[in-house]
């Protein structure tokens, strides 16, 4: 492809340089190969203008970049570089991966999904009903990314647009007609889902999170707007909204461009009756507009009523039958790291959960309420704080898990560059609020071992925060590390 046609789509200040062949694009100049096309541009963390020699000398024929005095010593110094100067460069780097890779995003139809909580499990439930019914597709989210039968490791929630296309080019190789993404705040208010036109979008919840990027919760409100008044796109076709969240009506008046389907226990015209919940089994009636079904679903929990409202919902709207939603909520797997349920054969249940909010870490404990109640059994917590996080949710974790649980453990989750027993303290103020006893163990290991082994037949082990995560990152090195494994290794010590 000619510099020309890439520019085409391409909203630029100024350009100039030869005519060249574009094979590629990249934004990571270690990535650089002969023949691409390096997009340079200001990041959170470095800005990309720094690494414009790098790019050129490992064979960029061409540099998108949004500095002015990148783009001068570009046209003075490599006058055989095609250049263009852009305003802001994450559009540039959609636009120009747009054209590079043929526009997937136009042969796929995009269902994405927002919220604090539950947008990896809704997405992995709407999924699973397109594939149900023959659909292939393409699912990029906070676990991992599928094309079509293929998984792959998923680095970021929500990638940056290069990477989402080529994805999405990937997934149109194979035959997908179909897209499903997880759309984080930060994602959509830096505009790395720039131009990509979703079909149908969903809003799970908003719960105070990610405070030390946003600031205040009116501004992380706002970032999750952007996904129905569209970004560098039109507003999607169908916005599917929980009406039992405070912001979801906040919403629905963002949203009046387009069909708005909302959902919930309590309001909503897509609404769950005679909800019966249990260990493994989730059963409710969905009423909808054009006619009532009995939904089963081996998730477990209140909050995975609402995962399935939402997903049911989309899938509708996506235009599956009534009958082909509750057959493929039926089919839904267990998704990694949410309420995942470790084998045991002690008669202690023990559960691995990606709950790292107050709000996620109190809907995790009342179910596990619910599920002890009937055999008087307890609720042991364990839980730890990210570091270089919102320090002012620790607190309120700590409160969260007390109120809730008969035994706290508290202890180390991804530190950073943080001292671990600087955050544990902090999440210490508000567990000792609560009275709740309170064992303090810095290693996580060690903390998941005393967890288990205070456990009695009859009671649940609660094991939150990192979920799904296969490492531990701490202030000098990442290291391996799985909840999973690691209670699986101390329940057989146990047998």
């Amino acid at each position: 492809m000619n510099w020309e046609t890439v520019c085409a789509g391409l909203s630029a200040i100024d350009r100039g340089g030869p005519s060249v062949e574009i094979n590629g694009v990249e934004y990571d100049s270690r990535r650089v190969g002969r023949g691409d096309v390096f997009v340079a541009m200001r990041g959170d963390a470095t800005d990309g203008n720094r690494f414009v020699e790098a790019a050129v000398a490992q064979g960029a024929v061409a540099v998108v970049t949004d500095s002015r005095e990148a783009y001068a010593k570009l046209r003075l110094e490599h006058v055989g570089v095609a250049a263009a100067l852009v305003e802001r460069g994450r559009r540039a780097l959609a636009e120009v991966s747009a054209e590079v890779l043929g526009h997937p995003e136009r042969r796929l139809a995009l269902s994405a999904v927002t919220g604090t909580n539950g947008k990896t499990t809704t997405a992995f439930l709407l999924e699973a009903m397109l594939r149900s019914v023959g659909r292939t597709c393409v699912l990029i989210g906070t676990i991992e990314t599928h094309v079509g039968d293929q998984v792959r490791v998923s680095p970021h929630t929500t990638p940056e647009a290069s990477d989402t296309l080529r994805v999405f080019a990937d997934g149109v190789n194979v035959g997908a007609t179909e897209a499903v993404m997880e759309m984080s705040s930060h994602a959509l208010e830096q505009e790395r889902v720039w131009g990509l036109p979703v079909d149908v979008a969903m809003f799970t919840n908003l719960t105070q999170d990610h405070l030390d990027y946003h600031g205040t919760m009116e501004r992380y409100l706002a970032a999750k707007v952007r996904l129905f008044e569209g970004v560098g796109a039109p507003p999607p076709r169908v916005a599917v909204v929980n009406a039992d969240d405070a912001c979801g009506t906040q919403l629905i008046t963002v949203a009046a461009r387009s069909e708005i389907m909302q959902y919930g226990m309590e309001c909503g015209e897509y609404r769950a009756e005679d909800v019966m919940l249990g260990a493994g089994e989730t059963r409710f009636l969905f009423k909808t507009p054009n006619g009532d079904a009995h939904v089963r679903s081996p998730l477990t929990g209140r909050v995975n009523v609402y995962n399935l409202l939402a997903a049911s919902s989309a899938a509708l709207a996506r235009g599956l039958t009534l009958e082909e939603v509750v057959a493929g909520a039926a089919a839904g797997a267990q998704v990694p790291g949410r309420f995942e349920v470790v084998a045991s054969s002690n008669g202690v249940t023990v559960v691995v959960d990606y709950a790292h909010t107050d709000d996620a870490l109190r809907n995790l404990i009342s179910l596990a309420r619910e599920l002890v109640k009937g055999r008087g059994g307890r609720v042991i917590t364990l839980f730890g704080c990210g570091g270089d996080r919102d320090r002012s949710k620790r607190p309120r974790m700590g409160r969260a898990a007390g109120e809730g649980s008969d035994l706290v453990v508290l202890t180390s989750d991804n530190p950073r560059s943080e001292e671990p027993m600087v955050i544990i303290e902090e999440a210490l103020v508000g567990v000792r609020e609560t009275g709740t006893d309170c064992v303090v163990e810095e290693d996580r290991a060690g903390a998941i071992a005393i967890a288990i082994r205070a456990a009695r037949p009859g009671d649940i082990v609660l094991i939150a925060g990192k979920g799904h995560e296969k490492v531990q990152i701490l202030k000098d090195r990442t290291v391996p590390f799985d909840d999973v494994a690691v209670a699986s290794g101390v329940l057989k010590e146990l047998v």
